[in-house]
Order: C-alpha cells, then structure tokens, then sequence
C-alpha cells in the first residue's frame, strides 16, 4: 500500500524509545534469461544472529560510511544498498539505476527492528562472487520458482521476500518490471502479527484487523497468512487475491 503520509512522519509513528529502527538497504537484482524474469537470492549464513539460514536478496544494515556528507536517511541507505551488494555479490551498481520499490518495518514485538528501503535495479554484467562467510551460496530464480522452493521447504524466506516474489511473477522482462514500479512509486509495510485459524497472518495498513487484531470472517484484506505449507496472500475483500 502506498504511503499517504510524509515519510519522516510514518517512521515516527512505527519507532519506540524502547525498540527503535535501525536502517537498512535491500537491492533487488534482476535480469533476463530464456525462461523469464531472474531475480538473485542469497543464503545466509545459519551461524548469523539474524535471519540465519534464510535466502534473501543482497543487503544489510546502514553503517557510519554510509551516512556522511550530510546524507538523507534515503540517500544513506541507497549508498548502503551499492556497498552491500558489492560486498555480498561482488557486483558494482551505479547508485542512479536503483529505483525505490518498498518500505518495511517489522512488528514492535520483533527483537531487532529494521526499518529497511528495497531498492530494484537491472543486474549490471559480471559474475557473482560470495565470500562462504556472511552468505554461503546464491541463485538466480525466477520469483514463482523461489515461491515453490519455499513451500516446499527447500528453502527459508520471510515474508517480505515473499510478498516481493509474489509481486515480481507478474512480470515478464526486466524492462516490464521497472516501468512499472517506477510508475507507481513504492509501498510501504509496517508489519503486524495475529492468529487466525488457519495460522498466524503479517496483515499491513488496509486491512480490517489492523488496528483492532480481531480476528474476523469479514472485511478487508491486506494479509500474508503463513499456512503451512503454502502462504496465502489476501487482498481486498475476504480472500480476493491468493497463491
């Protein structure tokens, strides 16, 4: 869902003194092959103290480097995202070809809060290079491939990897997909967790149990219900939209 309010003022309101955000930069990579749009997805290390395991794609918290020089926190993690992904892949972006795709900020009960710009950008040529440290192995997936290795439980991802996945299916090129993300501007997710029944569901601003947790047979939908096996995302009324 798009952003209504100014930027600074949505990350007020999500921040606590006692929880604050940290900053972080995701890039996601894409290119063309023979079988459709590719994404890069990288494993992380099951030693790391966050997101252990999981495949994401290139990224990593805002460090002092990046802030300076007076930079907005935008600014800041658009140079985070470029070091990262060099740092990670081994791929140099120009900072000018990542375009803003979306906000997210994970629910108050999370233990480390990361509110984290994703940025998407056309793959630059070269080869993928990771240093079996912080990442230990990379892919390049066509994004409803990714999705069926994750319900399938070859591999681990959270769930704004798999909101973005299930966004990226929709498109056929690399060329497709960042026209139209560039025309609609980014989303933003502030992330809450309830219990349904049929398992524990991130709902985000639109739908009906945001503000009041309720769970309810009516209304409005704007949810990743994590069933498992398969997550179901809704949309609009009940279960308009779902994988």
């Amino acid at each position: 869902m798009k952003k209504k309010i100014p930027f600074e003022e949505w990350l007020e309101q999500h921040g606590t003194e006692e929880n604050p955000l940290i900053p972080a930069a995701t890039v996601i990579l894409l290119r063309d092959s023979d079988h459709g749009l590719e994404t890069l997805m990288m494993r992380r290390n099951s030693n790391l103290s966050f997101a252990e395991g999981m495949w994401v794609f290139p990224g990593g918290k805002v460090e002092e480097q990046d802030a300076t020089s007076g930079l907005d926190q935008h600014n800041a993690a658009l140079s985070a995202a470029v070091r990262e992904c060099e740092e990670e892949s081994g791929l140099l972006l120009d900072s000018a070809d990542l375009i803003y795709y979306s906000h997210w900020i994970p629910p108050i009960e999370a233990p480390r809060r990361f509110t984290t710009w994703f940025f998407i950008a056309p793959s630059p040529k070269g080869q993928v290079v990771i240093d079996q440290g912080e990442i230990t192995d990379h892919a390049w997936w066509r994004p409803e491939d990714a999705l069926i290795r994750a319900h399938d439980k070859k591999i681990q991802i959270l769930p704004p990897t798999w909101i973005t996945l299930f966004d990226l299916q929709e498109f056929n090129s690399v060329s497709d997909a960042l026209l139209e993300i560039s025309k609609r501007g980014p989303r933003a997710y502030a992330t809450k967790i309830i219990k349904t029944d049929r398992g524990m569901a991130a709902i985000w601003e639109g739908d009906s149990a945001y503000e009041s947790r309720e769970i309810s047979s009516e209304g409005q939908r704007h949810r990743l219900v994590m069933e498992d096996p398969i997550w179901k995302f809704e949309l609009g009324e009940s279960t308009a939209h779902q994988w």
